[in-house]
Protein backbone atom coordinates (compact mmCIF):
# COMPACT_ATOMS: atom_id res chain seq x y z
CA UNK A 1 0.00 0.00 0.00
CA UNK A 2 1.62 3.34 -0.74
CA UNK A 3 1.97 5.83 1.94
CA UNK A 4 0.51 9.31 1.91
CA UNK A 5 2.58 12.22 0.59
CA UNK A 6 2.78 15.50 1.89
CA UNK A 7 -0.71 16.44 0.15
CA UNK A 8 -2.27 13.55 1.74
CA UNK A 9 -0.60 13.99 5.21
CA UNK A 10 -1.83 17.42 5.25
CA UNK A 11 -5.04 17.06 4.27
CA UNK A 12 -5.31 13.87 7.61
CA UNK A 13 -3.91 16.22 9.70
CA UNK A 14 -6.84 18.85 8.66
CA UNK A 15 -9.60 16.29 9.04
CA UNK A 16 -8.16 15.63 13.22
CA UNK A 17 -8.02 19.06 13.55
CA UNK A 18 -11.22 19.78 12.63
CA UNK A 19 -12.86 17.01 14.85
CA UNK A 20 -9.87 17.20 17.89
CA UNK A 21 -11.03 21.23 17.47
CA UNK A 22 -14.83 20.38 17.69
CA UNK A 23 -14.48 18.11 20.38
CA UNK A 24 -12.48 20.18 22.71
CA UNK A 25 -14.90 23.02 21.69
CA UNK A 26 -18.18 21.00 22.77
CA UNK A 27 -16.74 18.88 26.14
CA UNK A 28 -13.99 21.38 27.63
CA UNK A 29 -15.78 24.57 28.13
CA UNK A 30 -14.04 28.44 27.11
CA UNK A 31 -11.31 28.26 29.37
CA UNK A 32 -9.94 24.92 28.86
CA UNK A 33 -10.28 26.00 25.27
CA UNK A 34 -8.80 29.12 24.81
CA UNK A 35 -6.09 27.09 26.73
CA UNK A 36 -5.90 24.25 23.82
CA UNK A 37 -6.08 27.09 21.59
CA UNK A 38 -2.64 28.84 23.08
CA UNK A 39 -0.89 25.73 23.31
CA UNK A 40 -1.55 24.61 19.69
CA UNK A 41 -0.74 27.77 18.39
CA UNK A 42 3.02 27.09 20.18
CA UNK A 43 3.44 24.45 16.98
CA UNK A 44 2.23 26.74 14.32
CA UNK A 45 4.49 29.52 15.37
CA UNK A 46 7.59 27.38 15.67
CA UNK A 47 6.58 26.27 11.74
CA UNK A 48 6.33 30.17 10.71
CA UNK A 49 9.62 31.05 12.36
CA UNK A 50 11.18 28.16 10.92
CA UNK A 51 9.80 28.81 7.19
CA UNK A 52 10.90 33.00 7.87
CA UNK A 53 15.03 31.33 8.80
CA UNK A 54 14.71 29.68 5.23
CA UNK A 55 13.03 32.80 3.24
CA UNK A 56 15.46 35.75 3.16
CA UNK A 57 18.85 33.93 2.76
CA UNK A 58 17.02 31.74 0.09
CA UNK A 59 15.64 34.82 -1.90
CA UNK A 60 19.22 36.46 -2.33
CA UNK A 61 20.84 33.74 -3.32
CA UNK A 62 18.88 32.52 -5.55
CA UNK A 63 18.22 36.03 -7.03
CA UNK A 64 21.64 36.85 -7.10
CA UNK A 65 22.63 34.06 -9.18
CA UNK A 66 19.39 33.92 -11.16
CA UNK A 67 20.32 37.71 -12.75
CA UNK A 68 24.48 36.67 -12.66
CA UNK A 69 23.52 33.80 -14.56
CA UNK A 70 21.54 35.47 -17.35
CA UNK A 71 24.65 37.31 -18.28
CA UNK A 72 24.06 41.24 -19.16
CA UNK A 73 21.67 43.89 -18.18
CA UNK A 74 19.75 43.90 -21.16
CA UNK A 75 18.57 40.21 -20.10
CA UNK A 76 17.67 41.38 -16.42
CA UNK A 77 15.43 44.70 -17.89
CA UNK A 78 13.58 42.66 -20.29
CA UNK A 79 12.59 39.94 -18.03
CA UNK A 80 11.94 42.45 -14.64
CA UNK A 81 9.76 44.51 -17.96
CA UNK A 82 7.62 41.41 -18.70
CA UNK A 83 7.49 40.38 -15.20
CA UNK A 84 6.16 43.26 -13.76
CA UNK A 85 3.84 44.12 -16.82
CA UNK A 86 2.24 40.64 -16.21
CA UNK A 87 2.06 41.28 -12.20
CA UNK A 88 0.46 44.73 -12.74
CA UNK A 89 -2.06 42.82 -15.48
CA UNK A 90 -3.10 40.17 -12.59
CA UNK A 91 -2.85 43.16 -9.99
CA UNK A 92 -6.01 45.15 -11.28
CA UNK A 93 -7.78 41.80 -12.81
CA UNK A 94 -7.85 41.25 -8.90
CA UNK A 95 -9.02 44.08 -7.74
CA UNK A 96 -11.55 44.41 -10.39
CA UNK A 97 -13.09 41.39 -9.39
CA UNK A 98 -13.41 41.68 -5.79
CA UNK A 99 -15.02 45.57 -6.66
CA UNK A 100 -17.66 44.18 -8.92
CA UNK A 101 -18.38 40.93 -7.04
CA UNK A 102 -18.83 43.26 -3.83
CA UNK A 103 -20.97 45.67 -5.83
CA UNK A 104 -22.89 42.75 -7.49
CA UNK A 105 -24.24 40.72 -4.11
CA UNK A 106 -24.04 43.82 -1.76
CA UNK A 107 -23.37 41.51 1.56
CA UNK A 108 -22.31 44.54 3.83
CA UNK A 109 -25.90 45.68 3.67
CA UNK A 110 -27.94 42.71 3.70
CA UNK A 111 -25.58 40.95 6.58
CA UNK A 112 -26.69 43.42 9.00
CA UNK A 113 -23.47 42.78 11.51
CA UNK A 114 -23.17 44.64 14.83
CA UNK A 115 -21.02 47.82 14.38
CA UNK A 116 -18.18 47.84 17.15
CA UNK A 117 -17.35 50.01 19.68
CA UNK A 118 -15.72 53.02 18.62
CA UNK A 119 -13.01 52.31 21.98
CA UNK A 120 -11.90 49.46 20.18
CA UNK A 121 -10.64 51.44 16.84
CA UNK A 122 -7.57 52.17 18.15
CA UNK A 123 -6.23 48.02 18.12
CA UNK A 124 -6.74 48.86 14.21
CA UNK A 125 -5.24 52.52 13.68
CA UNK A 126 -1.46 52.36 14.76
CA UNK A 127 -0.95 49.93 12.05
CA UNK A 128 -2.92 52.20 9.43
CA UNK A 129 0.25 54.67 8.18
CA UNK A 130 0.56 53.33 4.96
CA UNK A 131 0.85 55.94 1.97
CA UNK A 132 2.76 56.26 -1.26
CA UNK A 133 5.64 58.08 0.26
CA UNK A 134 6.43 55.79 3.41
CA UNK A 135 6.07 52.66 0.49
CA UNK A 136 8.37 54.29 -1.92
CA UNK A 137 11.28 54.78 0.96
CA UNK A 138 10.47 51.81 2.06
CA UNK A 139 11.57 49.92 -0.79
CA UNK A 140 15.29 50.77 -0.25
CA UNK A 141 17.48 49.30 2.44
CA UNK A 142 19.41 51.30 4.90
CA UNK A 143 21.48 48.12 5.49
CA UNK A 144 20.79 44.97 4.04
CA UNK A 145 21.89 43.03 7.49
CA UNK A 146 18.75 44.77 8.67
CA UNK A 147 16.92 43.67 5.62
CA UNK A 148 18.05 40.30 6.17
CA UNK A 149 17.06 40.11 10.16
CA UNK A 150 13.71 41.79 9.90
CA UNK A 151 12.82 39.72 6.41
CA UNK A 152 11.85 42.73 4.46
CA UNK A 153 11.33 40.60 1.23
CA UNK A 154 11.11 43.85 -1.37
CA UNK A 155 14.52 45.80 0.02
CA UNK A 156 16.27 42.25 -0.22
CA UNK A 157 15.18 42.12 -3.93
CA UNK A 158 16.45 45.46 -4.53
CA UNK A 159 19.73 45.24 -2.98
CA UNK A 160 19.94 41.33 -4.65
CA UNK A 161 19.25 43.36 -8.26
CA UNK A 162 21.90 45.68 -7.98
CA UNK A 163 24.48 42.62 -6.38
CA UNK A 164 23.73 40.24 -9.04
CA UNK A 165 24.37 42.57 -12.02
CA UNK A 166 27.44 43.77 -10.37
CA UNK A 167 28.68 40.13 -9.81
CA UNK A 168 28.06 39.44 -13.56
CA UNK A 169 30.09 42.71 -14.61
CA UNK A 170 32.89 41.54 -12.45
CA UNK A 171 33.31 38.68 -14.64
CA UNK A 172 35.39 35.53 -13.44
CA UNK A 173 35.87 36.67 -9.79
CA UNK A 174 31.80 37.15 -9.80
CA UNK A 175 31.70 33.52 -10.47
CA UNK A 176 33.50 31.88 -7.35
CA UNK A 177 31.14 33.97 -5.47
CA UNK A 178 28.05 32.22 -7.77
CA UNK A 179 29.31 28.80 -7.21
CA UNK A 180 29.46 29.71 -3.60
CA UNK A 181 25.85 31.02 -3.54
CA UNK A 182 24.12 27.89 -5.86
CA UNK A 183 25.80 25.83 -2.75
CA UNK A 184 24.22 28.26 -0.42
CA UNK A 185 20.87 27.32 -2.53
CA UNK A 186 21.22 23.71 -2.61
CA UNK A 187 21.80 23.11 1.53
CA UNK A 188 18.86 25.75 2.00
CA UNK A 189 16.65 23.61 0.14
CA UNK A 190 17.71 20.51 1.88
CA UNK A 191 17.04 22.35 4.98
CA UNK A 192 13.99 23.60 4.10
CA UNK A 193 12.67 19.58 3.00
CA UNK A 194 13.51 18.88 6.96
CA UNK A 195 11.37 21.71 7.85
CA UNK A 196 8.86 20.33 5.51
CA UNK A 197 7.64 17.23 7.56
CA UNK A 198 6.72 19.47 10.00
CA UNK A 199 4.15 20.79 8.05
CA UNK A 200 0.83 17.96 8.78
CA UNK A 201 1.83 19.41 12.64
CA UNK A 202 1.39 22.92 12.15
CA UNK A 203 -1.67 22.19 9.82
CA UNK A 204 -3.13 20.21 12.70
CA UNK A 205 -2.31 22.88 15.05
CA UNK A 206 -3.90 25.43 13.17
CA UNK A 207 -7.20 24.19 12.54
CA UNK A 208 -8.03 22.41 15.83
CA UNK A 209 -6.89 25.64 17.51
CA UNK A 210 -9.17 28.09 15.58
CA UNK A 211 -12.00 25.35 16.05
CA UNK A 212 -11.34 24.98 19.66
CA UNK A 213 -11.53 28.77 20.13
CA UNK A 214 -14.41 30.13 17.70
CA UNK A 215 -16.35 26.88 17.46
CA UNK A 216 -18.70 25.32 14.49
CA UNK A 217 -19.90 29.50 14.66
CA UNK A 218 -16.76 30.41 13.03
CA UNK A 219 -17.93 28.20 10.02
CA UNK A 220 -21.25 29.64 9.64
CA UNK A 221 -21.70 33.23 11.16
CA UNK A 222 -20.18 34.67 8.34
CA UNK A 223 -20.86 31.98 5.71
CA UNK A 224 -22.11 33.82 3.46
CA UNK A 225 -19.41 36.03 3.19
CA UNK A 226 -17.00 33.16 3.19
CA UNK A 227 -18.62 31.79 0.98
CA UNK A 228 -18.66 34.37 -2.03
CA UNK A 229 -15.04 35.14 -1.23
CA UNK A 230 -14.09 31.71 -2.22
CA UNK A 231 -16.05 31.14 -5.18
CA UNK A 232 -14.82 35.08 -6.45
CA UNK A 233 -11.11 33.43 -5.54
CA UNK A 234 -12.32 29.89 -7.61
CA UNK A 235 -13.48 32.41 -10.21
CA UNK A 236 -9.73 34.33 -10.26
CA UNK A 237 -8.23 30.90 -10.46
CA UNK A 238 -10.31 29.93 -13.69
CA UNK A 239 -9.17 33.57 -14.81
CA UNK A 240 -5.56 33.43 -14.31
CA UNK A 241 -5.79 29.65 -15.58
CA UNK A 242 -7.20 31.04 -18.79
CA UNK A 243 -4.99 33.62 -19.27
CA UNK A 244 -2.09 31.79 -18.88
CA UNK A 245 -3.33 28.97 -21.10
CA UNK A 246 -3.22 31.27 -24.08
CA UNK A 247 0.66 31.89 -23.42
CA UNK A 248 1.57 28.09 -22.37
CA UNK A 249 -1.23 25.91 -23.32
CA UNK A 250 -2.09 22.71 -21.71
CA UNK A 251 1.45 23.26 -19.20
CA UNK A 252 -1.41 25.05 -17.43
CA UNK A 253 -2.05 21.84 -15.82
CA UNK A 254 1.17 20.39 -15.38
CA UNK A 255 2.27 23.77 -13.10
CA UNK A 256 -0.99 23.40 -11.05
CA UNK A 257 -0.19 19.50 -10.73
CA UNK A 258 3.23 19.68 -9.41
CA UNK A 259 2.28 22.66 -7.17
CA UNK A 260 -0.70 21.43 -5.39
CA UNK A 261 1.24 20.41 -2.62
CA UNK A 262 2.39 23.98 -2.11
CA UNK A 263 -0.71 25.50 -2.77
CA UNK A 264 -2.26 23.35 0.05
CA UNK A 265 0.50 24.28 2.44
CA UNK A 266 0.09 27.93 2.07
CA UNK A 267 -3.92 27.13 2.21
CA UNK A 268 -3.56 25.32 6.23
CA UNK A 269 -0.63 27.25 7.09
CA UNK A 270 -2.50 31.10 5.61
CA UNK A 271 1.14 31.87 4.78
CA UNK A 272 2.28 32.19 1.01
CA UNK A 273 6.02 32.57 2.11
CA UNK A 274 5.65 28.75 3.89
CA UNK A 275 5.25 27.33 0.04
CA UNK A 276 8.12 29.51 -1.06
CA UNK A 277 10.87 27.30 -0.88
CA UNK A 278 9.80 24.45 -2.50
CA UNK A 279 8.15 26.17 -5.18
CA UNK A 280 11.04 26.55 -6.88
CA UNK A 281 11.49 23.17 -7.25
CA UNK A 282 8.28 22.10 -8.08
CA UNK A 283 8.45 24.92 -11.05
CA UNK A 284 11.73 23.68 -12.38
CA UNK A 285 9.69 19.96 -12.44
CA UNK A 286 7.54 21.18 -14.81
CA UNK A 287 10.17 22.61 -17.12
CA UNK A 288 10.80 26.83 -15.99
CA UNK A 289 14.60 27.39 -15.38
CA UNK A 290 15.59 27.76 -12.41
CA UNK A 291 17.68 30.94 -13.56
CA UNK A 292 13.82 32.28 -14.62
CA UNK A 293 12.45 31.04 -11.59
CA UNK A 294 15.00 32.59 -9.60
CA UNK A 295 14.40 35.90 -11.07
CA UNK A 296 10.72 35.84 -11.24
CA UNK A 297 9.65 34.21 -7.89
CA UNK A 298 11.02 36.89 -5.37
CA UNK A 299 9.77 39.49 -7.45
CA UNK A 300 6.12 37.87 -7.02
CA UNK A 301 6.14 37.05 -3.53
CA UNK A 302 6.55 41.80 -3.49
CA UNK A 303 4.33 42.48 -6.42
CA UNK A 304 1.91 39.72 -6.85
CA UNK A 305 -0.29 39.08 -4.16
CA UNK A 306 -3.46 38.45 -6.41
CA UNK A 307 -5.24 36.91 -3.36
CA UNK A 308 -4.46 40.03 -1.11
CA UNK A 309 -5.93 42.55 -3.86
CA UNK A 310 -8.79 40.53 -4.33
CA UNK A 311 -9.83 40.46 -0.50
CA UNK A 312 -8.77 43.93 0.14
CA UNK A 313 -11.16 45.32 -2.95
CA UNK A 314 -13.58 43.08 -1.27
CA UNK A 315 -13.26 43.96 2.24
CA UNK A 316 -13.60 47.84 1.48
CA UNK A 317 -16.24 47.91 -0.16
CA UNK A 318 -18.02 45.65 2.40
CA UNK A 319 -17.35 47.93 5.75
CA UNK A 320 -18.74 50.76 3.40
CA UNK A 321 -21.70 48.97 2.63
CA UNK A 322 -21.94 47.69 6.26
CA UNK A 323 -22.42 51.47 7.39
CA UNK A 324 -24.51 52.59 4.66
CA UNK A 325 -21.80 54.31 2.71
CA UNK A 326 -22.77 54.58 -1.11
CA UNK A 327 -19.26 55.26 -3.14
CA UNK A 328 -19.44 56.75 -6.37
CA UNK A 329 -17.91 54.94 -9.50
CA UNK A 330 -14.84 57.44 -9.35
CA UNK A 331 -14.38 57.23 -5.62
CA UNK A 332 -14.06 53.17 -6.05
CA UNK A 333 -11.90 53.39 -9.24
CA UNK A 334 -9.09 55.96 -7.07
CA UNK A 335 -9.84 53.67 -4.29
CA UNK A 336 -8.82 51.30 -6.39
CA UNK A 337 -5.64 52.55 -8.02
CA UNK A 338 -4.62 53.81 -4.11
CA UNK A 339 -4.63 50.07 -2.76
CA UNK A 340 -2.76 49.13 -6.23
CA UNK A 341 0.06 50.89 -4.93
CA UNK A 342 -0.10 51.34 -1.31
CA UNK A 343 -0.40 47.05 -1.63
CA UNK A 344 2.79 46.59 -2.75
CA UNK A 345 5.94 44.99 -1.18
CA UNK A 346 4.33 44.09 2.18
CA UNK A 347 4.03 40.36 1.81
CA UNK A 348 6.35 39.94 4.94
CA UNK A 349 4.45 41.78 7.07
CA UNK A 350 1.79 39.70 9.67
CA UNK A 351 -2.10 40.49 8.11
CA UNK A 352 -0.61 42.69 5.67
CA UNK A 353 -4.04 42.85 3.66
CA UNK A 354 -5.19 44.43 7.40
CA UNK A 355 -3.40 46.76 7.39
CA UNK A 356 -3.39 48.20 3.82
CA UNK A 357 -7.06 48.03 4.20
CA UNK A 358 -7.15 50.04 7.26
CA UNK A 359 -4.73 52.87 5.56
CA UNK A 360 -7.21 53.10 2.50
CA UNK A 361 -10.21 53.22 4.78
CA UNK A 362 -9.00 56.25 6.63
CA UNK A 363 -8.19 57.99 3.18
CA UNK A 364 -11.81 57.76 1.99
CA UNK A 365 -13.20 58.61 5.72
CA UNK A 366 -14.81 55.10 6.01
CA UNK A 367 -14.86 53.81 9.71
CA UNK A 368 -11.97 52.04 10.17
CA UNK A 369 -13.19 50.36 13.38
CA UNK A 370 -15.54 48.55 10.49
CA UNK A 371 -11.97 46.29 10.04
CA UNK A 372 -13.19 44.79 13.53
CA UNK A 373 -16.07 42.98 11.69
CA UNK A 374 -13.44 41.17 9.78
CA UNK A 375 -10.86 39.76 12.26
CA UNK A 376 -12.89 36.92 13.47
CA UNK A 377 -12.81 35.14 10.24
CA UNK A 378 -10.21 36.69 8.77
CA UNK A 379 -7.44 33.38 9.78
CA UNK A 380 -9.93 31.74 7.08
CA UNK A 381 -10.06 34.02 4.64
CA UNK A 382 -6.18 34.32 4.43
CA UNK A 383 -5.90 30.70 4.09
CA UNK A 384 -7.64 31.43 0.54
CA UNK A 385 -5.56 34.55 -0.23
CA UNK A 386 -2.21 32.65 0.66
CA UNK A 387 -3.23 29.92 -1.74
CA UNK A 388 -4.17 32.24 -4.40
CA UNK A 389 -0.85 34.00 -3.99
CA UNK A 390 0.75 31.15 -4.76
CA UNK A 391 -1.02 30.14 -7.63
CA UNK A 392 -0.73 33.36 -9.41
CA UNK A 393 3.29 33.56 -8.86
CA UNK A 394 3.57 29.81 -10.07
CA UNK A 395 1.61 30.41 -13.35
CA UNK A 396 3.66 33.80 -13.97
CA UNK A 397 6.67 31.87 -13.79
CA UNK A 398 5.33 30.05 -16.25
CA UNK A 399 4.24 32.41 -18.60
CA UNK A 400 7.35 34.96 -18.49
CA UNK A 401 10.02 31.29 -19.32
CA UNK A 402 7.13 30.38 -21.96
CA UNK A 403 7.83 34.71 -23.01
CA UNK A 404 11.75 34.04 -22.92
CA UNK A 405 11.14 30.89 -25.37
CA UNK A 406 13.12 28.59 -22.37
CA UNK A 407 9.81 26.66 -20.96
CA UNK A 408 10.80 23.12 -21.54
Amino acid sequence: MKKPGLTGWIIIAMIAGIVVGLLIHYTAGAYWGEHFSDYMSVATDIFLRLIKMIIAPLVFSTLVTGIAKMGDTKAVGRIGAKTLAWFLGASLISLLLGFVVMNLVNLGSNLNLPIPDVSEAGKIENGSALTFKTFVTHVFPRSFIESMANNEILQIVVFAIFFGIATAAVGEKGKIFIRALDSLTEIILKVTGYVMHFAPVAAFAAVSAILSLKGPEILYTYGKFIGVFYLSVLFLWCILMGISYLWIGKKVFVVMGNVKDQILLAFTTASSEAAFPRLIEELEKSGCPKRIVSFVLPLGYSFNLDGSMLYMGFSSLFIAQAYGMHLSLATQLTMLLVLMLTSKGVAGVPRAALVVIAGTLSMFHIPQQGLLLLLGIDQILDMARSATNVVGNSLASAVICKMEGVLE
